[in-house]
């Protein structure tokens, strides 16, 4: 076996080592997984099954969900962007800017933690709860508006939707929180080109290009696998120490304000909910998976292509050298130890950005037990 492939091998043992630490309810649901794989974690309260998955479906999807009908979940979460969106940052139902990027919804089942920078926020069912009712900003607008949303869904196909799912035809905000979480919870994602090369043994899946990418990416020169490593590309599989701020939220240096080693203040990080200073401008190392689809990127949409996020780890950092934000991040004294200059040359580049794309799941991005039930 290939020195890459072994270790990608490993870090799938040691992936489902981790999750069997979590509880895990047995049910009847079918994941679409590649042998050996282990399935997400599933709470106790909140089982899979395929009725509430399509539950979940048709609610996703549903202008309805939003306080005046104006968006679904699926407005900011589409599943040819990998279920993100191609702006920098979202707008709400009210048409309120949002400050972050709407993160790609892939594989979010294995995610200890969730968001970009909220390191106790560890179940979909609580994290779902953000969007529908938040206030500032305003996001689908829920809060206020809960009896009008929910005499909505009394109209067809809802009533045997939620029989078939909880075995009442009245909808609640659990058993709709409850069905969304479980839709999300499947969207699955393990059937790209890189699968098919490091896990079904397909030589000819990956070219000479991709490979020699791949190599690098997972180098201790450029240790890219620290921060996006394991079966999700990401750090936020498994367990972590509880005392402190979770290893996988970083600061890579996007940002030094003025030199004062700030990040821009509508959205601090970490910081904001720790209140440490060493958290200033960490944020979650998202999935990789699908990640050719899912543009702009940061936490700010900040960044429009891959390759401009390459030259960023590459330099260490960004400078801004002009404008408000102007600044050297490759100096922010909060920058994680693993941000560092990579001396890429530009086949390396090249090669790089080849391995990258072939984490698209075409199976994933045009699935259509993902799709919009309502078309």
């Amino acid at each position: 076996m290939q020195p890459t492939r072994q270790r990608l091998f490993s870090a799938i043992v040691v992936c489902s080592t981790l999750l069997a630490c979590e509880p895990n309810t047995p049910n009847s649901y079918q994941w679409q997984l590649p042998e050996n794989f282990p399935p997400p974690v599933v709470p106790a309260n909140n089982p899979m099954s395929d009725a509430k998955v399509e539950l979940g479906r048709f609610l996703f999807y549903d202008p309805n969900l939003s306080f005046n009908r104006q968006q679904s979940c699926a407005s900011c979460h589409q599943q040819k962007f990998a279920f993100a969106e191609p702006l920098p940052t979202s707008i709400g139902s009210s048409g309120e800017p949002l400050a972050r990027n709407a993160s790609a919804l892939v594989n979010v089942g294995y995610n200890s933690t969730l968001t970009w920078a909220h390191p106790y926020l560890r179940q979909l069912e609580r994290q779902i709860l953000i969007p529908l009712f938040n206030e500032d900003p305003i996001e689908m607008g829920l809060t206020g508006h809960e009896e009008e949303v929910l005499d909505r869904l009394t109209q067809t196909p809802y009533p045997e939707l939620f029989n078939q799912a909880f075995g009442s035809q009245q909808p609640t905000l659990d058993t709709i929180n409850n069905a969304l979480a479980c839709f999300v919870r499947s969207l699955i994602s393990f059937q790209s080109r890189f699968d098919r090369y490091a896990f079904f043994a397909d030589d000819s899946a990956l070219s000479v290009s991709e490979q020699r990418g791949m190599d690098l990416f997972f180098s201790e020169r450029l240790e890219c696998h620290h921060c996006h490593g394991g079966l999700n590309f990401s750090q936020t599989t498994g367990q972590h120490d509880e005392a402190g701020t979770p290893g996988e939220f970083n600061n890579i240096g996007l940002y030094n304000i003025k030199g004062k080693h700030r990040y821009p203040t509508v959205d601090q990080g970490v910081y904001e909910v720790t209140g440490r200073k060493q958290d200033i401008g960490a944020f979650r190392a998202p999935s990789l998976r699908n990640v050719a689809q899912s543009a702009p990127y940061m936490h700010d949409g900040s960044v429009a292509s891959l390759a401009e996020v390459i030259e960023i780890y590459n330099a260490g950092g960004r400078n801004i050298t002009q404008g408000e934000l102007q600044g050297d991040g490759r100096s922010n004294r909060y920058k994680s130890v693993f941000i560092k200059p990579l001396h890429l040359s530009k086949q390396e580049k090249t090669d790089l950005l080849a391995f990258l794309h072939t984490l698209s799941d075409q199976q994933f991005l045009h699935n259509p037990a993902f799709a919009n039930p309502w078309q």
